[in-house]
């Protein structure tokens, strides 16, 4: 299990589903595959199969224990979810709960739970089934950080037609609207949402409306959650990449590049939501353009 301490602010990587590969074109449809020739030396074979020509991509979530307070960014898939548009994250069965009683967390121990988007893959833990088949609150403790912007869009009564609608069939439902209900949430608008004296969440807007993003500031260590504000190494050369899963690619396009330099900057290290092999990155600017100067180092 991966961890590292910034500051006083520890952080344990849980992955739910180690990288698969999934096709390049239909991870990048509208991305020329010169972009990928152009990188491919070190792109691969962490996170670039250039013989099956497939985009490498994991599941996971991060553990911060900050200020006495344990807190996860995003959760995951989560198991027996009805996702009859994703097959592979149609009724999973993980040991995503395993994981983090193996790190020493118990459900109840869980203060805040940072949802950096509602997508499938970053709210699935939210919930659990109980046995008559009803969802509960995985996290009986815990406050549910939600972006109202997001909230809002994704609430089947609000009817909005959205770009990645038949993905996202049942997962409200199951995985938002239960918390809700159950008066753990807070809906978070405006330009910020001070988690502690170390974290605070910031809007980065296209990917979804409200996705979101999370700083890190103890002494002098920086570190930025980035949620899915990319998907691969390659947009962080390539700011202007999309995947096929942006709701509204011009301001993710601009979210992309405003939060990647103010983290070269800022001099943070970058921890995306889907990155394999080191997971995090420290980044450099270059004329418009971004590059890797170093991958993280886990103890």
């Amino acid at each position: 299990m991966d961890t590292m301490v910034l500051g006083n602010v520890e952080i344990t990587r849980i992955v739910e589903l180690p990288a698969r590969g999934r096709p390049r074109d239909y991870v990048f449809p509208d991305v020329p595959v010169e972009h990928w020739r152009a990188h491919e030396k070190w792109l691969a074979p962490a996170f670039l199969d250039p013989a099956a020509d497939e985009v490498a991509l994991t599941i996971q979530t991060w553990l911060v224990r900050s200020e006495g307070r344990t807190i996860l960014i995003d959760t995951g898939v989560g198991n027996d979810r009805d996702r009859p548009a994703m097959p592979n994250f149609h009724h999973l069965h993980t040991d995503y709960l395993a994981q983090l009683a193996a790190a020493g967390i118990r459900l109840t121990d869980v203060d805040t739970v940072i949802c950096t988007h509602v997508h499938s893959d970053h709210v699935g833990w939210n919930t659990r089934r109980t046995e008559d088949g009803a969802w509960q609150p995985t996290f009986p403790r815990a406050r549910y950080v939600i972006p109202r912007a997001d909230f809002d869009y994704w609430d089947p009564a609000a009817g909005h037609r959205t770009r990645s609608g038949r993905q996202m069939a049942n997962v409200f439902e199951d995985s938002v609207a239960p918390v809700h209900q159950a008066g753990q949430t807070t809906l978070w608008e405006g330009d910020q949402h001070l988690v502690d004296a170390h974290l605070r969440i910031e809007p980065a807007p296209g990917h979804t409306p409200g996705s979101c993003v999370v700083w890190l500031r103890s002494g002098t260590e920086r570190a930025l959650f980035a949620g899915d504000l990319v998907h691969s190494p390659l947009q962080i050369a390539e700011p202007d990449d999309c995947p096929r899963f942006d709701e509204d690619e011009p301001r993710a396009r601009d979210s992309r590049r405003r939060v990647l330099a103010e983290a070269a900057d800022r001099g943070a290290l970058v921890f995306p939501a889907h990155f394999p092999g080191p997971g995090a990155a420290e980044v450099q600017r270059v004329g418009d353009r971004f590059t890797v100067t170093a991958w993280a180092a886990w103890d």
